[in-house]
This record gives C-alpha cells, structure tokens and sequence, in this order.
C-alpha cells in the first residue's frame, strides 16, 4: 500500500502531537495567555510566508508529488501542504514548552555583539543565497537562503543577546523536532510521496537526505523556537508578562518548591518564609 500526503500526516505528524499535547506542562493563566498568542501568530506567519514561496518553487519544478499521492491542489500546492504549514510550528511549539524555557528579561541581553553577529551573519546568508539562485543546481538552497535568512537575521538584531544566554534550553527545542523530521522527510521521499529535483539541488546528501531538504526543517524550526523565546522575552521586558514569584529562575536548581518546566522567579523568596503574591493567570 503506497503512503499518500495525508497518510504521511496520519503517521509521522498527528501521534507526536497527540503525546506532545498530553505531556505540556499546565502554565499559569498569564503565561498561558501570552504562549497561546504566540504560538497562534507564529503558525499564522508560516502559512502566509510560505504559501507564495512553496508555490513558486512548485511551479518551478523543484519538487512534485507522486501520482496519486495528494487529495487535491490549491494553486499549486496540495491541500495536505498547507495543513503542514500549520502543524510543524505546533509540533515544535509544543515541544519547545514540554521542555520548558525562562523567558525572562535581563539587562545583558541588549548588548550589541551577539546582536550585530547573528543579523549579519545571517544577512550574509541570503546573499549567499541570491548568488546560489543564479546557478541551477544552487536554485533549491538559494531560495531557501533568501527566503528564511533576513527573518532569522531580525530575530537576532533583536535578542541575541538572549539567545545566546538561553542557547542551551531553545537548541535543544531545536534539534529534536528537525531530527525526527528529517527522518520522515526520508521515508517519504524513499516511497515516492514528493520527489526532489535531481537537476535544480547540489547533490549533497545527509544521511540520504538532500542537503536543501535538511536546511528546510533546520531554519523553520529555528524560525519557530526562536520566534517563540523571543516573543515571550519582548513581553516580559515590557512589562506584559508576569512570570511566577515562587519558582526557580535556575531550571537546575534542586531546593526549593517542585518546579514548573516553564515557569521562573522574578523576586527572591521571602527570608521569612511569607508567600509572595504572583500573578495568575494560569511540509
């Protein structure tokens, strides 16, 4: 029995979410709030992004479905590719918050080096990108360059001094969700569900994974961690997140009430022992 789209979805997408759905922590309202905010505008942001950007590199014969593989075509792109759209940023979410992360402000954050470092860094990226868009075999990883360099460049210029401090919690909401889709990208291009152009990629391969495939899933899921962190960093540092006052802010720290994965301490403890209010809110 051939594997279809949806069949790919059945299989590879839909029980991670399910386990990932069961195993998310129960944040505070507040937080819960800001999360749900997040999460909704980063999926929004993919579909619009890529739907344009998907559909060319389609129409440019970048890569095709197998016959009968899809339920139908919008534009043209399959239904089933749109529904991607909106899953892979909840997979990642979801498990990107099954870790937990502290979201919290601090001042080094600001400092310009990690900043000016990863904006243009990744700026150079898409003109790395524009020139591979030049020649044939460069065509597929170019257009992925210019497509997701100048977004990661602006979360960067924007706190990478955060996400440097913090690289230890979001790389591994990172790593994980590419890993395990880079592995169901190669099942489904072993069973002929998309085929990848043999004449407009590099020849590269990742543990049989073309070279552009991989840093598909690597910058989308760097889009989606990233975007997430940062969303709830910018709401902290204005003011618009209250995290909660009774938790560690150090996610090793072994005293100490048991600890909410996403959860961290704004304020010392009381030395008397008095509670301290905090805000509730509970492809």
């Amino acid at each position: 029995m051939r594997l279809t789209y949806l069949g790919f979805h059945l299989v590879f997408i839909l029980p991670p979410l399910l386990l990932l759905f069961r195993a998310a922590p129960t944040l505070p309202r507040g937080r819960r709030r800001v999360a749900l905010t997040g999460l909704t505008g980063i999926t929004a942001l993919a579909l619009v992004y890529t739907t344009p950007w998907d559909n060319f590199l389609i129409d440019q014969g970048v890569w095709w479905y197998g016959e009968g593989t899809v339920v139908a075509y919008v534009g043209s792109a399959p239904l089933e590719e749109y529904l991607f759209f909106v899953l892979q940023p909840v997979l990642s979410g979801l498990f990107l918050y099954t870790m937990g992360f502290s979201p919290a402000f601090e001042q080094r954050d600001t400092r310009l080096p990690p900043r000016l470092l990863g904006g243009v860094g990744f700026l150079a990226l898409s003109v790395a990108g524009g020139v591979l868009l030049t020649t044939t075999s460069g065509y597929y990883l170019g257009a992925i360059l210019v497509w997701a360099g100048p977004l990661l460049a602006l979360q960067w210029a924007v706190g990478g001094g955060y996400l440097v401090r913090q690289r230890h919690e979001w790389t591994v909401a990172v790593a994980v969700p590419t890993l395990y889709l880079w592995f169901a990208d190669r099942v489904a291009i072993g069973l002929g569900v998309w085929t990848i152009s043999s004449t407009q990629t590099l020849g590269v391969y990742i543990l049989g994974l073309p070279l552009e495939e991989a840093t598909f899933f690597l910058v989308t899921n760097l889009l989606v961690v990233q975007g997430l962190v940062l969303f709830e960093w910018v709401m902290h540092r204005w003011g618009r997140l209250v995290l909660d006052a009774n938790e560690p802010l150090d996610p090793d720290a072994a005293d100490g009430p048991e600890r909410d994965p996403v959860a961290t301490r704004v304020s010392p403890p009381d030395p008397a022992g008095q509670d301290h209010d905090s805000v509730d809110g509970g492809r």
